[in-house]
């Protein structure tokens, strides 16, 4: 039997305040195995991605409960919180969010070295190599194309050797074929972990490689799921 690592119980969020309030999400229960693959589809302001950001510990709840591998967040204060989600959560954005004055090697061991991890740059050198990137150590993130950015950014999430892996539209910032090799690359990193993958998406074809597929329609899960081979639904983001 498999462990849930994710369990979201009536989760509920709102956004702004006053005239300009926004209900986000509303009353989502979800559980997410360890293992596990899972695509969150939904169109535009569906609330897809600020449900990835409370998984990844990054938004609050107003109300309701979220466990991460047995650890309630909902509880936690926000250095407990910040030190949890070092050690735990991954997250790759779309943006790669890489420090320019750092180097792949700088970029990728910071994490480790906030853990105080004193092999934090073997690890690093270790995670780049393992990307495919052990030959650009020492470029900084303006020598390097799109793709070799977020490969970077894949091996700073998976350097700390995270539970769960929270990806936000990985692929959206780059080309058809660079977005399908970093997309190889992140399906294969994670099946060789093991990790739990969290991810969202406005690519069917991206969606699709996922164990299932969770649709979010105006902060709500719809209530159908898809698994392969059978081809997702998707309105697009």
């Amino acid at each position: 039997m498999r462990k849930t690592v994710i369990e979201l119980r009536r989760a509920d969020l709102t956004l702004g305040s006053a005239a300009a309030a926004v209900h986000v999400l509303k009353g989502i229960d979800l559980k997410v195995d360890a293992g596990e693959a899972v695509g969150i589809v939904g169109p535009s302001g569906s609330g897809k991605s600020t449900l990835l950001m409370v998984l990844a510990g990054l938004e609050r709840l107003d109300s309701g409960e979220i466990f991460v591998n047995g650890e309630a967040l909902h509880t936690l204060k926000e250095d407990a919180l910040a030190d949890f989600r070092g050690r735990n959560i991954g997250i790759v954005f779309q943006s790669f969010h890489l420090i320019g004055n750092m180097t792949a090697l700088e970029n990728v061991a910071l994490p480790l070295e906030l853990a105080n991890r004193h092999d934090a740059f073997a690890v690093a050198r270790a995670e780049l190599e393992a990307v495919g990137l052990g030959q650009r150590l020492h470029h900084y993130p303006g020598q390097l194309s799109g793709g070799e950015q977020q490969r970077v950014a894949i091996a700073r999430a998976l350097a700390p050797n995270p539970t769960v892996l929270i990806a936000d539209e990985p692929t959206g910032n780059l080309d058809g074929e660079t977005g399908r090799q970093v997309a190889d690359l992140l399906f294969a990193m994670q099946a060789k972990r093991q990790t739990t993958l969290i991810l969202v998406t406005h690519d069917p074809a991206l969606a699709a490689r996922c164990s299932r597929q969770i649709k979010v329609r105006s902060g709500m899960l719809d209530g159908s799921e898809e698994r392969p081979p059978r081809q997702a639904e998707v309105m697009p983001a």
